[in-house]
């Protein structure tokens, strides 16, 4: 299949970012052109997304890095999920008549604490070159003087009216004379603005301690949330080792537990001995040889998914080849996969941002970060300016299960981030937004690279398809498929069974793709950025 693709790939010798908005993007190259490394243009470009695309980030969020030092090659690993509140347990939530944890509100809002800011304070410190008051600077004067409306962050304003309505601040930031912002149009957060100057001032102290903290939990107190002010003062970001799989002739790395990251090394393990290079791109048997892959992996992560430090995950038995051919048995190239043969319960609504960016040294940050749900919970903690997470809604109430609530734990995640090497060498760094789309969108992308020789643009613009429901009432493994797909695939799958949705040629639900690869003979960098987004890939 010819992929045409709607914009080049950005090539560039000394640094790159790429993320899903271009005005972050741009922040994070000014940082790189001022001498700051990877991580601070990594910093300078999330920090920019918080307040320009706050449907889908903020500081009230959390985050997971993998950082690659280019002076030893090393990839580590950073985990910047938020805790939960030492109020927040099982016992708690039922004796506030609560079944299941609310998707909006105060209760998920303050369930755990935002993980975001520790993990850009704790990078910053160990590979940070700038001050932390220069990289934050873009930030700080988008939300101060205002940016503009995109149509995405229009349509998400529309989308979730009511929600945004229900709460005071938020209401007033994204209802400016009791209208809904259009686009085009100019917003402002001076709350937010002093918040990130406080962080910019203060470092980890600024957000979690001092007056931004009181005033987060006070709201809390108030309006009958979770978290206090000694919850924020026991965040910290955590440094790990990434987890490391291969497939053909490249290494994979991808954020461990609570992460779903393992998710992506089981599936490219179950795919490789169907040598789907020798498959047609983009046919039948490409498609339907993911989507039965996927079944497996994520029936897995549904069963044993949780924070480590509360429960044993047997990633490393996930992750092998021999596991590997044992689930393997389960595919069967005729028909798809039923999902109570192999059930997976997860939802694909979500909405996060990924950013890539690499330096003149080698030094490349992969970080990805999010609210969860749209505006996240939708209640903006008072006068910060920030917007909390729903991400507590993801713990699981079910005495029994590994994800279930508890205090100081780390909900199940869906976000994820990958770096992955060639020859001993960096080869790519990629992520994407999508909730439980992300490691089948992941997949995509390497499959595409690796087995069919498309670069990183390529990648990303090719059609794309996410096995999943979206919403409650839709069956759990319904194909939904981009409009670009050819006919005769789309038969020939539903004939298979699946259960087709058609999407249109490019649809926002199929997630935010954005990556950069770096050439092992000459150092080139190719940037991808989504067309789905309002995105771009930058270099210098």
């Amino acid at each position: 299949m010819d992929i045409r693709t709607g914009r080049p790939v950005t090539l560039a010798s000394n640094g790159m970012v790429t993320s899903p908005h271009s005005l972050a993007s741009a922040a994070g190259l000014d940082v790189l052109r001022a001498g700051g490394s990877a991580i601070d243009a990594a910093i300078a470009a999330s920090s920019v997304l918080a307040v320009v695309y706050p449907h889908m980030t903020g500081l009230g969020g959390d985050a997971f890095w993998l950082i690659h030092d280019g002076a030893s090659g090393e990839i580590r690993y950073l985990n910047g999920g938020g805790k939960a509140a030492e109020g927040a347990t099982l016992s708690s939530i039922k004796q506030r008549g609560l079944k299941e944890i609310p998707l909006r509100g105060i209760i998920p809002a303050t369930l755990t604490v935002p993980g975001a800011v520790a993990s850009w304070t704790e990078a910053h410190a160990t590979y940070g070159r700038l001050p932390l008051r220069r990289v934050l600077e873009s930030a700080i004067g988008y939300a101060g003087d205002g940016f503009p409306v995109t149509g995405r962050l229009a349509s998400f304003i529309e989308m979730m009216r009511d929600d945004l309505l229900g709460d005071r601040e938020a209401a007033a930031l994204f209802f400016p004379q009791g209208v809904a912002a259009v686009p085009g149009t100019k917003l402002t957060n001076a709350n937010l603005a002093c918040t990130l100057q406080s962080i910019a001032v203060d470092g980890w102290q600024g957000f979690y301690g001092g007056p931004v903290a009181a005033e987060m939990s006070r709201v809390s107190e108030e309006r009958g949330g979770l978290f206090r002010s000694a919850d924020f003062s026991r965040q910290k970001s955590v440094w790990g080792a990434p987890l490391v799989g291969r497939y053909r002739d490249v290494t994979i790395f991808n954020t461990p537990p609570p992460t779903q990251g393992f998710a992506v090394l089981e599936m490219l393990n179950l795919v490789e001995p169907h040598e789907l290079h020798r498959k047609d791109f983009l046919g039948p048997d490409h498609v339907h040889l993911l989507v039965q892959a996927k079944q497996i992996a994520y029936h897995d992560r549904d069963q044993v998914l949780a924070d480590p430090c509360f429960a044993e995950v047997p990633v490393e038995r996930l992750i092998s080849k021999e596991y590997a051919v044992e689930r393997g048995r389960l595919i069967d190239g005729r028909s798809a996969l039923r999902w109570d043969m192999v059930p997976s319960y997860g939802s694909l609504s979500g909405d996060t941002v990924y950013v890539a960016a690499v330096d003149r040294d080698g030094n490349a940050a992969s970080l990805i970060q999010s609210l969860y749900g749209a505006f996240g919970s939708c209640v903006v903690a008072g006068k910060t300016g920030v917007i909390l997470q729903n991400r507590g809604a993801y713990f699981s109430l079910d005495h029994n299960h590994p994800n279930r609530l508890e205090p100081g734990k780390v909900p199940l995640h869906t976000l994820i981030a990958s770096m992955a090497k060639r020859d001993g060498k960096l080869w790519s760094v990629l992520g994407c937004m999508g909730a439980d789309g992300q490691p089948q969108i992941q997949m995509q992308l390497y499959a595409a690279m690796i087995d069919f020789g498309l670069d990183i643009q390529e990648a990303i613009e090719m059609p794309r398809f996410l096995s999943g429901r979206f919403a409650l009432g839709e069956a759990r493994d319904t194909l939904h498929i981009e409009g670009r797909f050819a006919a005769d695939t789309m038969e020939a799958l539903a004939q298979r069974g699946h259960t087709i949705d058609r999407w249109d040629a490019w649809n926002e639900m199929a997630g935010h793709a954005h990556g950069i690869t770096i050439d092992g003979q000459n150092g080139m960098l190719s940037g991808g950025s989504d067309p789905r987004s309002d995105g771009a890939a930058i270099g210098y």
